[in-house]
């Protein structure tokens, strides 16, 4: 079995230009923060509506993604949108 790469700003740049309408727009950034990493997920502004989702449940998603992907790798990750 391979080891994981551990590139979890490339899986929600990924994930997020297959989400929104506007894919060129879209841009991740990772930030260390003390001991976790927070990953900056900046979309279209009229994609903002399909980045987080009827009632938050994509962004939930997302995040569910990103902190099983962070307990693989044993770090810390957290999302965030930014407007």
């Amino acid at each position: 079995m391979s080891e994981p790469t551990g590139d979890v700003r490339t899986l929600v740049e990924h994930i997020a230009k297959l989400l929104v309408d506007a894919p060129d727009e879209v841009l991740v950034y990772q930030v260390e923060e003390g001991g976790e990493t927070v990953i900056e997920l900046e979309v279209a502004p009229a994609d903002m509506g399909k980045a987080i989702g009827k009632h938050g449940r994509t962004v939930r998603a997302l995040r569910s993604l990103v902190n099983a992907a962070g307990f693989r790798l044993n770090k810390r990750f957290e999302l965030e949108i930014l407007e």
